[in-house]
């Protein structure tokens, strides 16, 4: 989602991990400082070697959802917002079968028609440090309102994600949205 203040910010809520369930949030300011927010060291290190951020922090991040409204704290940020009505294409996204969404080759044949339907959206790319990465879209709801503040500073009402923000090889939807993704990395020589 952006904000007018100029701070797009990136979601993960992940159910499932290699880390267990967890949150982080990846946030650009608008003068291009790109920061990381995950609650432990784990998460900070394999989430900063695979994307690219000027700083790294350890806080807790806390997510809840109640129908279409979401409060997310993590650690100088307060952030919520609410989604809207699915559109077609969170419906065709629906019928995608998760053992589908979690092949690359999958990924690789979406890629283009993504790049079509969302300007700057890839499915696959190079991400750091050697490490490839594949996203299997698998929903997409509009987010209709958002309230954030960092350190106590209102980021001002929702806006397009403009600039895209810069923390790897794609980036997200102008439109502020929710996507729910099944997200492959394959890590590269270590």
């Amino acid at each position: 989602m952006g904000t007018s203040s100029g701070t797009r910010i990136v979601l993960g809520h992940w159910q499932a991990s290699p880390f267990g369930a967890f949150s982080d949030v990846m946030l650009e300011r608008a003068d291009g400082d790109r920061l990381l927010l995950a609650p432990t060291r784990d998460t900070v290190d394999f989430i900063s070697a695979t994307y690219v951020f000027d700083t790294v922090c350890v806080v807790p991040v806390e997510v809840s959802v109640t129908n279409d409204a979401w409060t997310v704290t993590a650690g100088p940020l307060d952030l919520r917002f609410t989604t809207g009505r699915r559109g077609l294409l969170g419906l065709a996204l629906r019928t995608v079968p998760g053992p589908l969404a979690r092949r690359p080759a999958w990924s690789a044949l979406t890629d283009r028609p993504a790049r079509l339907l969302l300007p700057g959206v890839r499915t696959r790319g190079s991400a750091g440090r050697g490490r490839r990465e594949w996203y299997g879209a698998r929903d997409l709801l509009p987010i209709r309102a958002v309230s954030a503040a960092y350190g106590g500073a209102h980021l001002g009402p929702m806006a397009p994600v403009e600039p895209p923000v810069r923390f790897g090889f794609g980036s997200a939807p102008r439109n502020p949205s929710v996507t729910r993704v099944t997200t492959t990395v394959e890590l590269g020589p270590e």
